[in-house]
């Protein structure tokens, strides 16, 4: 019988190889590891707990019910130690928990309760909405704007960063073209997986199409104004492309296309993963 250790690093050995984002791949072992130790201490517990026996429902069931009432956190909150356990946190046990059962091919499944906070977003899900931002634009908006929005966003999820972190980033900065691609960031480059690389390369298509018309050579900041800005009084407007856009006008134009596409408001730390 497999060991539930073993089987949790084959299901992160198998997100590997389908390329999911590391952040999301260090979020399913934090959780999964923090379910084993659970189930592994609780008394009465077998010495070498099996995949099938750790996914038992009432170990489940304890775990959640103990996270939920902050007893399986390993540091202080602003709270206290006492805290409960966030809901976006607990959802996203759960949903954890059903990919694993689902890799291992359990009958078992929990339920996931609504997301009624939209604080964070489980990976799974922001993924979805950068897929949306990548192939949907609204009449009239322009599909630089939307693609720089989905590539921003993209970034955002992978890195766990926010904008103001990646609003500095220079093309130099990605290195897509390694076997496995990484963005350097100040605090150490990071592995991108396969679909935020497709959808940086369609923003980076989209940008040499802009400061192409530049005359002299390519400032090399990764975003970039779509279009002219607003003439200034006693100044020129410099074209696209000559200067660094600004981290408010990333910051609008995401608001406007997610609420334009979607429906709803979201911000782009939304899309970061839970930490």
């Amino acid at each position: 019988m497999t060991t539930a250790l073993d089987a949790i690093a084959a299901f992160l050995d198998h997100l590997e190889e389908r390329r999911f984002a590391y952040s999301t791949r260090r979020l399913r072992g934090r959780f999964l590891t923090e379910y084993l130790e659970h189930a592994a201490n609780a008394p009465g517990a077998p010495a070498n707990l099996t995949a099938a026996e750790l996914m038992e429902l009432p170990r489940a069931q304890a775990w959640l019910e103990d996270a939920a009432a902050g007893l399986t956190r390993q540091r202080n909150t602003l709270r206290g130690p006492d805290a409960p356990g966030s809901d976006n946190s607990d959802r996203v046990r759960i949903i954890t928990y059903n990919m694993f059962a689902e890799y291992l091919r359990s009958p078992w499944r929990l339920e996931v309760p609504p997301n009624t906070t939209g604080e964070h977003l489980d990976p799974d899900e922001a993924q979805k909405v950068i897929h949306t931002l990548s192939v949907k634009r609204p009449t009239g908006a322009n599909a630089a704007t939307s693609i720089r929005t989905a590539a921003l966003a993209a970034l955002v999820a992978a890195t766990g960063c926010v904008v103001s972190e990646l609003w500095l980033l220079d093309v130099a900065d990605l290195q897509l073209d390694r076997p496995a691609p990484r963005v350097l960031l100040e605090a150490g480059p990071v592995e991108l997986d396969a679909d935020t690389v497709r959808i940086v390369r369609r923003w980076l298509r989209q940008r040499a199409g802009i400061t192409a018309a530049l005359e002299g050579s390519d400032p090399g900041y990764l975003w970039v104004p779509t279009k002219s800005g607003r003439p200034r009084a006693g100044q020129d407007t410099p074209p696209p492309g000559a200067r660094r856009a600004a981290m408010r006008t990333l910051h609008a134009t995401h608001r406007r296309l997610v609420l334009d596409i979607l429906g709803t408001p979201l911000r782009p730390g939304a899309l970061r993963t839970t930490r």
